[in-house]
């Protein structure tokens, strides 16, 4: 499995047509989804910038997820990713976030989260985060890159529709 910049590329042409920023807060993908905007020629129109926020400690601190919502809910949690999205919007002052936050492996998964369950988040300024839960296979590597992949193709969609 290889990285998908001719998906980044499509969610890029649709940005830059928009004139609409994105801004990436992640966890598990640990700067994978940004590197695929940097790639890019002509990045900087589209991508305002990154934060890979592994531990709760930078969550919380950069991103202003609330400490109870991490202790309560946990990182891995539509809770969680749904602060991420809020913090990155508000710190970059980007139009679009996107959020990840998972459990990759080989270790770390329980029974009520298990290895290879991400959370995925997008938002836009000015309307509420849309998030859901993935379940993906493989080694680290591999969840990683089905992580970048499923957040892009969700972003295309919402901006093709």
């Amino acid at each position: 499995m290889s990285l998908n910049l001719a998906l980044a590329e499509q969610v890029s042409f649709h940005l830059r047509y928009k004139g609409l920023k994105i801004a990436i807060a992640e966890s598990c993908t640990g700067g994978l989804l940004s590197y695929h905007f940097s790639a890019l020629s002509g990045a900087s129109s589209i991508f305002s910038g990154g934060m890979i926020t592994y531990s709760n400690a930078m969550k919380a601190a950069w991103l202003g997820v609330e400490s109870e919502d991490l202790n309560k809910y946990g990182a891995v949690s539509e809770v969680v990713v749904r602060g991420m999205c809020e913090g990155i919007l508000r710190q970059s002052g980007a139009d679009v976030a996107l959020a990840t936050s998972g459990i990759a492996g080989p270790s770390g998964g329980s029974e009520q989260i298990p290895l290879g369950c991400v959370y995925i988040g997008v938002q836009f300024k000015a309307s509420q985060a849309l998030v859901g839960a993935y379940q993906f296979q493989g080694d680290r590597n591999s969840v990683q890159i089905q992580s970048c992949t499923q957040a892009l193709e969700l972003l295309l969609a919402l901006l093709q529709a």
